[in-house]
């Protein structure tokens, strides 16, 4: 099966200059811990629920102030719409991600590629290879 037969499809971006309000805001709303952020047509970086809790809150920063680009992680790790959805698990277990954005052969995001997405579509073994290394400690 290819990557982007499994994957959520639609997937927006946000600015680096988005208020992280805004990006909490779009993670309650479509029930989503990760969200892309984009400059100049190209992907610079993801912001997670974890990124929000632990570069935004937990140092006390006035988060009135704090944008995208203050809390969001750097290089993006992506998979392409032609990929195996084999070959896209691995690198999601190299890299210990839940998700990850696809890309397609004009080099545009077209989806997220998800945890959830990958026990939808893949059988039980690599299912639980990914949850296994995602899961581990750092």
């Amino acid at each position: 099966m290819k990557t982007e037969n499994a994957m959520h499809k639609g997937t927006q971006w946000v600015t680096p200059e988005t208020s992280i309000a805004i990006v909490a805001s779009m993670m309650k709303k479509q029930d989503i811990g990760a969200v892309p952020v984009g400059e100049n047509d190209r992907l610079i970086g993801m912001i997670t629920d974890r990124d929000l809790a632990l570069r935004a809150l937990a140092d006390g920063h006035d988060t009135s102030r704090l944008t995208a680009r203050d809390v969001m992680t750097k290089g993006v790790i992506y998979c392409k719409t032609e990929e195996s959805l084999e070959d896209a698990v691995h690198l999601m277990e190299e890299k210990k991600i839940r998700r990850m954005p696809v890309i397609d052969k004009d080099k545009r995001m077209v989806g997220m590629l998800s945890l959830s997405d990958v026990s939808h579509h893949a059988g039980r073994e690599l299912t639980g290879e990914l949850v296994h290394a995602v899961a581990s400690p750092h």
